[in-house]
Order: structure tokens, then sequence, then C-alpha cells
């Protein structure tokens, strides 16, 4: 399941949960919209995880330091 999934369980939890009156006998639909809207939620802590992982990029390797052998004398002059 993608992100769109689980924005979509989390909207039709949240729906279900604080927009609806409606009763049955058979089940609690509060119930129900807080159950979607929890695995909605938990969908997307392991997408965004997933996604994190997969776009870590390796460290390329270092630049070797070259250092100055004299580093007293300075290169300003230019010979012609």
């Amino acid at each position: 399941m993608g992100l769109g999934g689980c924005i979509l369980m989390v909207a039709i939890g949240g729906i279900l949960t604080f927009a609806t009156d409606w009763n049955s006998s058979g089940f609690n639909v509060h119930l129900v919209g807080l159950i979607l809207m929890a695995v909605g939620f938990i969908g997307m802590a392991a997408y965004v995880s997933v996604y994190k992982r997969r776009r870590v990029v390796p460290p390329t390797a270092a630049t070797p330091v070259v250092e100055d052998p004299d580093p007293h004398h300075h290169r300003h002059h230019y010979e012609i």
C-alpha cells in the first residue's frame, strides 16, 4: 500500500469517526473509523521509514589531502 492509500484510510477513518451519526447493531462505526485511522498512520510511518532508507546516498570516497612540501615557499611570481 502506498502513501496515497494510507492517507485515504486516515481520511475515511476520520469521516467515520467524527462526521457520521450512523448507528448499527452489528458493529460500532466510530470504532471502525478509529481502527482505519490507526492503520493508516502506521502505514504512513512504515512507508516513510522505507522511503527514507532507500534515499540514503552512500558516502563517496574521501578526496585525498595533498600537503605542500614547503609551506613557506609562496609561488606568486611567474616565470616567462
